[in-house]
């Protein structure tokens, strides 16, 4: 993650969520960053980036979120 931009860095990590389906706290991990960092990438900085690519995002993220009782975990 280091000698990237902050936009590179949003936009990979949309790629990996939209196409693993995976977690920010999960995003977090295998890229060995923060979930609070993940979050704000995906969620605030990629909107004016990439808003077509925040919404794709978004819509993972908000299934995750529902799902979130049967994988037994209360974060992100």
């Amino acid at each position: 993650m280091y000698g990237m931009s902050i936009e590179e860095r949003a936009v990979l990590l949309a790629h990996y969520i939209i196409d693993s389906k995976d977690t920010v706290r999960g995003a977090a991990k295998k890229y060995g960053i923060s979930k609070s960092t993940v979050h704000k990438d995906v969620s605030e900085r990629l909107l004016k980036i990439n808003p077509a690519l925040a919404m794709e995002v978004r819509r993972i993220l908000d299934e995750n979120k529902a799902e979130r009782h049967i994988r037994g975990r209360s974060g992100y």
